[in-house]
């Protein structure tokens, strides 16, 4: 156990925190001074005391990963980067929350220097610590494979995490941390801050369990440090927490619980406590009382304390040089014995990914449903992109998600008949856990893997959080989301998506593509690991659909899905009518036109995968294939929202704005109008309107 030292100047450092918390939420009038007051000492515990971390290089390498679940409470991070050196100085507190702060009001990934992940919606942070956690086995077993688990690796760190009551009553911070105890993420720390206040008040009135009991029943190594005393008094019992965190990082097969129970608010004089201090600021008199309980001036803001500031930074510098001088030679000596694993880390730290065309699968004419097809896309790329990992939320099977010949991501006594794994390998079993898994993807992406996760469709609103946050981080996880419409058929309504396609495209950041074939499906995988600056999502049918002909004579190649849409197949004669689809209905498009020609009206039918980067083409390409002047009909089996805009005024759209039914996919798909009649009566109709 490492020694632990707590000095004069740390203890004003803690309490300099805690009046700087209080100061800023005064200033700007808003904010979470509560818990950032009474969490302070944790916070300097961790950041001066535990964590390997280099405040002159946040993104070094060999750190360990802290998450703040608890967003709100934003000043319990942003005073500990101050007093590390994290880049934030006293003018940042100063302005808190305001407009283009470095303080915004929760900690944003890619915004503030040593922020890991952006935590807003509570519970979301822990499972971005899962995934940070199962990153780190992945990436060692990927890059130092010759190392046995019982020794040190540079790829080796730990990931601490701080959640609060409102964390522990959502459900994602629940799922995630019962996929943490099944797979023994012994390098994982949680610490709950146990200190009973939500905004309604006393958390009794909504919340009675024993969370240490619940966490004890996942499958982790649990912890308790009462401040309390059992309500008999308070002491800041700091040794004490810091043997707790160290016996911690000794469990090495179990991830690790401490519940830290606390007042929200203490040592403040009279609100302390009261769950008035969780999201207010404090007032003018009761922060003059708490800077006089702690031996401040009360007439002074913002105290700056050069003695306080430079222990604080001389500290966290003298023990980041003391870890990089321990990691460094390690490190090197890693590179030195494994020049191939190196020379992927140098490729993996730039997010590149190789160039695929050589081993994407071809697909022949014929049938297949793209689930299916981006399954077989998966395993033909594995050997390329090892860096690549996922699976889906129990639904491995009717997703696809599965690599040939890859062992699971488990623990190796946890492997069962049909799936047999240990940290080595690239299956990532979710369980029935959507958000949790969404959470976890992101917490991996940030990292130099690259991870995907899968359900139905109709289950992406179970995860809705995560993918948002996603957008807004510009985390390139990809979401495999199959069985897309009502073509799911007879498992009726419940699982048939109508609204999801197009409530993601509205959602900014994120690319939706939905393929009409299993050769767009490949290039779509191609295009969205190409992307590492924002989030994919597939929309893949359950349904076998026809594989067009890419040499047939005017058919344009697959890899014209990089431009969003495309001209699939163009009209024969003078152009009168274009039909826009997406995913399935491509085909049914195909045959519409096939009827229209045939009646001598010039038809062009775009194949539209991606609107998302349609739509980042140039004004004149997009001019080119959805022209003025003729008639044209957008087909998808989805709502009509959103094709206005490409259809026009005088455009017809053929959607679906109901909910389906019980019934076989194909009699859906007749009873709702997707078949080629209807589609070219519809065509016809748009170009009546031309005159």
């Amino acid at each position: 156990m490492s020694e632990f030292t707590w000095s004069e100047l740390d203890q004003r450092a803690v309490d300099t925190a805690r009046i700087l918390a209080a100061d800023a939420v005064e200033k700007v009038g808003n904010g979470h001074p509560g818990t950032a007051i009474s969490l302070a000492p944790l916070a300097y515990l961790l950041y001066q005391k535990v964590m390997r971390h280099d405040p002159a290089d946040p993104k070094w390498l060999g750190r360990d990963r802290f998450v703040l679940s608890i967003g709100h409470s934003s000043l319990t991070q942003y005073t500990q980067l101050y007093l590390a050196g994290f880049g934030l100085e006293l003018d940042d507190l100063k302005a808190l929350r305001t407009e283009g702060s470095l303080t915004p009001g929760h900690p944003e990934y890619g915004h503030t220097a040593g922020v890991e992940v952006t935590t807003g919606p509570l519970g979301a942070g822990i499972g971005n610590a899962v995934g940070f956690a199962m990153a780190a086995r992945r990436e060692r077993a990927l890059l130092d494979p010759n190392t046995p688990l019982d020794q040190s690796s540079p790829f080796d760190r730990f990931v601490y995490a701080i959640a609060g009551d409102g964390c522990m009553q959502e459900g994602p911070a629940a799922e995630a941390s019962s996929l943490a105890g099944a797979q023994k993420l012994g390098n994982l720390v949680l610490i709950y801050d146990d200190n009973r206040i939500s905004i309604e008040g006393d958390t009794k009135i909504a919340f009675t369990e024993d969370v240490a009991a619940r966490y004890a029943a996942y499958g982790w190594h649990v912890q308790t440090v009462d401040w309390t005393n059992g309500g008999t008094g308070y002491t800041e019992n700091v040794r004490a927490l810091f043997e707790a965190i160290e016996a911690a990082k000794a469990v090495t097969d179990k991830p690790s619980f401490i519940k830290l129970t606390t007042v929200i608010g203490w040592p403040l004089p009279t609100k302390a406590g009261h769950h008035s201090v969780h999201g207010a600021k404090l007032g003018g008199e009761e922060i003059a009382a708490l800077k006089k309980e702690l031996g401040f001036d009360p007439a002074v803001n913002f105290p700056d304390e050069a003695d306080v500031l430079a222990n604080a930074r001389n500290q966290a510098a003298a023990r980041a040089a003391a870890a990089k001088a321990e990691w460094t030679p390690a490190f090197e000596a890693w590179r030195a014995a494994n020049p191939e694993q190196a020379t992927l880390h140098d490729r993996l730290v730039t997010r590149a990914v190789p160039d695929l065309s050589a081993v994407l699968p071809v697909f022949a004419p014929g049938k297949k449903a793209t689930r299916a097809a981006s399954g077989e896309v998966l395993s033909a790329i594995a050997e390329a992109v090892p860096e690549l990992w996922g699976g889906s939320a129990d639904l491995a099977g009717s997703n696809n998600t599965t690599m040939k010949g890859q062992k699971s991501f488990l623990p190796p006594e946890q492997s069962s008949h049909d799936f047999v794994g240990d940290y080595t390998g690239r299956t990532i079993h979710f369980g029935i856990r959507e958000h949790a898994m969404g959470n976890v993807l992101n917490g991996i992406n940030t990292g130099l893997t690259r991870a995907y996760g899968g359900t139905f469709l109709v289950f992406a609103d179970y995860m809705r959080g995560a993918v948002r946050l996603a957008a807004l981080q510009k985390i390139p996880s990809i979401f495999v989301w199959t069985h897309d419409s009502v073509g799911v058929g007879e498992d009726g309504p419940t699982h048939q998506p109508i609204e999801h396609v197009a409530s993601l495209r509205i959602m900014p950041g994120i690319d939706v593509i939905r393929p009409a074939d299993a050769n767009e499906t490949a290039q779509a995988w191609a295009l969205a690991l190409a992307h590492a600056d924002r989030p994919s999502a597939l929309i893949l049918s359950r349904q076998d659909l026809p594989i067009i002909d890419r040499d047939a004579a005017g058919v344009a190649p697959a890899t014209d899905v990089a431009k969003g849409a495309y001209t699939l197949v163009d009209a024969a004669g003078e152009l009168k009518v274009v039909i826009i689809a997406t995913g399935s209905e491509v085909s049914v498009a195909l045959e519409a036109r096939d009827a229209l020609q045939a009646e001598g009206i010039g038809t062009r039918v775009v194949s539209a995968p991606c609107l998302e980067w349609f739509d980042a083409q140039t004004a004149e390409y997009r001019a080119a294939v959805l022209p003025d002047g003729v008639a044209k009909v957008s087909v998808e089996a989805g709502v009509p929202s959103g094709w206005r805009e490409y259809v026009g005024q005088l455009g017809e759209i053929v959607g679906i704005d109901h909910f389906g039914e019980s019934a076989a996919g194909n009699v859906l798909f007749a009873k709702y109008g997707f078949t080629a009649e209807n589609v070219a009566a519809h065509a016809k109709l748009a170009l009546s309107r031309l005159g």
